[in-house]
Formats: C-alpha cells, structure tokens, sequence
C-alpha cells in the first residue's frame, strides 16, 4: 500500500528572505559553515553551484549517524522558489519518492 501526503512547516528566520534564498540557491556551500552539528558538507556531483538540473551531494548526521543524500535541484527566481527532488541517499530508504519544496516568502 503506497502512501501519499505531504508535510508543511513554516520557519521565522533572523534574515531577510532575499539572502536566504539566495545562499540556498547558489552558495548552499556555505551551509555546512553554519549548521556543522548536523551537516558536514555538500560537494557538486554534476553541474555546479547556480545552474538548474545541477546535482549535490550531502552529508549529514541524525541521531549521530551519518547519512548521504543525492539531489536534483532548479529554481524559480521570479517566486523564490528552489524544487529538491531525491535521487540517492539514506532517505530514499524510507520514501519511494522525496521531494522538498523551499518557498522564501
């Protein structure tokens, strides 16, 4: 049996929403610097830092375990919107399909 829904959450952030999105955006290789305890790094797989259709490769740690996670990412500047779809990685384990939408409002 296959199972359907999504999950939505909204987050107050100390930053404006232009800055934000653009440092998940093109400069999401500063997010480690930032969130180390739970992401260690994020590496270019194919593509680069800017470009739509680019792949990334992230490393994480929940629950003290480390975990990777593959994706797809493209953009939508004119509404601030970046689309993560799943490729490879710990998570697909668990979901079939995982895609994670970021609307900086």
């Amino acid at each position: 049996m296959a199972m359907h829904g999504k999950i939505v959450t909204t987050l107050e952030l100390k930053s404006s929403a232009e800055k934000f999105y653009k440092v998940w955006r093109s400069q999401s290789f500063h997010v480690p610097k930032h969130a180390s305890k739970h992401i260690q790094g994020v590496d270019v797989h194919a593509g680069d830092w800017e470009t739509a259709g680019s792949i990334r490769i992230w490393q994480y740690t929940i629950g003290g375990k480390p975990e990777v996670f593959k994706e797809e990412v493209s953009f939508d500047d004119e509404n601030r919107i970046i689309t993560i779809n799943g490729l490879e990685g710990d998570i697909m384990k668990l979901y079939k399909r995982f895609m994670l939408i970021l609307l900086f409002i």
